[in-house]
């Protein structure tokens, strides 16, 4: 969701910057990078060792995750979701043709629902089967558990899905699960790997040409 679907790292950084001042830390891009495609409870541990340790201990009540969960989602409710170049296009598409459709994200459900008032209410209509968030799963991305669950929901084989995935995090969930996936980096480079082809972006793209693609996996494009 975060990166692929919808531009929202600036909003997951200013949530991240007001969680550190909070916590008496500082926050810089390279720490984003570090943390892009979550989990959240990782992101959370993270922040809570950049953190103040007297400061820290104070928020055990409350929580740190809760914190950042709270600021980002108010950040989120606040502003429209922008959609990332080409990502609206290929979602009409793909909901056109009815071809089922699976959100897979380590966000959490909360998170999900500020981020799909803004996206099912453009669309006019709602774009996703199936919704797998990172609180649904026994474990978060990279585990290959989320899109393993988002498969059988769909009622497929993971080897019949195509994955679309911004972030190493993210990449190798899907890779894990048996899914022939597309990196579309964002904020951080993706290696290259077996079953994954690696584009500049989706616009202009096609669902038949992202699958041609993903069928010869590989190069860069």
């Amino acid at each position: 969701m975060d990166g692929t679907l919808v531009d929202t790292e600036h909003l997951w950084l200013r949530a991240e910057l007001l969680t550190m001042l909070r916590l008496g830390g500082e926050w810089t891009p390279a720490d984003q990078q570090h943390c892009l495609g979550g989990p959240l409870e990782r992101v959370v541990e993270y922040m809570a060792e950049k953190g103040d340790p007297n400061i820290v201990s104070e928020l055990k009540e409350q929580g740190v995750g809760e914190f950042l969960i709270a600021t980002i989602e108010g950040l989120l409710l606040a502003e429209k979701a922008a959609w990332q170049p080409g990502a609206r296009d290929l979602v009409c598409q793909v909901v056109a043709r009815g071809i089922p459709t699976g959100l897979v994200t380590a966000s959490w459900r909360r998170l999900i629902d500020a981020v799909h008032v803004s996206i099912a209410g453009d669309l006019g209509f709602e774009p996703f089967t199936v919704i797998v968030g990172g609180d649904e799963v026994p474990q978060s991305k990279p585990h290959p558990a989320p899109y393993l669950q988002a498969a059988a929901l769909l009622g497929v084989t993971p080897a019949d899905c195509l994955v679309i995935e911004d972030s190493p995090t993210g990449v190798a969930s899907g890779l894990a699960a048996g899914c022939h996936v597309v990196g579309v980096p964002h904020m951080a480079p993706i290696a290259a790997a077996e079953r994954l082809t690696i584009i500049d972006g989706l616009d202009g793209w096609s669902i038949e040409s992202l699958w041609q693609a993903a069928l010869t996996p590989g190069a860069a494009r």
